[in-house]
C-alpha cells in the first residue's frame, strides 16, 4: 500500500472508532476516557513509525553517498588512466616503418 493509501486508512479507521465509541453505551466520562486513551496510543504508534522512517531513510541517504563516491573514485581512476596513456602515447619515439627510417 502505498503512503497516501495507508494515511487514508489510518485517517478512516480513527474516524470509524471514534463514531463507533460515541454511540457505545458506555456512560460519557468513560468514553471519553475511552477516546484519550486511544488517542495517546495513536500518537505513540505515529511518533515510533516517524522515528522508524527516519532512521530507514539516514540509513538509505547514507548509502546512497556511499554508492556515489565509489562511482566518483571509479570515474576518476579512468580518467587517470586515459591521461596517463595519452602521455605514454605521446612521449613515445616514433617506430621505423617499412618504407625507411623515421623522420
Amino acid at each position: 500500500m502505498d503512503k497516501n493509501g495507508f494515511s487514508s486508512f489510518l485517517l478512516g479507521l480513527g474516524v470509524g472508532i471514534g463514531i463507533g465509541m460515541l454511540f457505545a453505551p458506555k456512560a460519557g466520562a468513560d468514553t471519553r476516557q475511552l477516546l484519550k486513551d486511544k488517542t495517546g496510543e495513536g500518537a505513540d504508534y505515529l511518533k515510533q513509525r516517524g522515528s522508524d522512517l527516519k532512521d530507514s531513510a539516514g540509513d538509505l541517504l547514507n548509502k546512497s553517498k556511499d554508492a556515489l563516491n565509489r562511482q566518483k573514485d571509479t570515474i576518476s581512476d579512468a580518467m587517470e588512466a586515459g591521461k596517463q596513456a595519452y602521455r605514454d602515447a605521446v612521449n613515445q619515439p616514433p617506430t621505423p616503418t617499412a618504407e625507411g627510417p623515421a623522420r
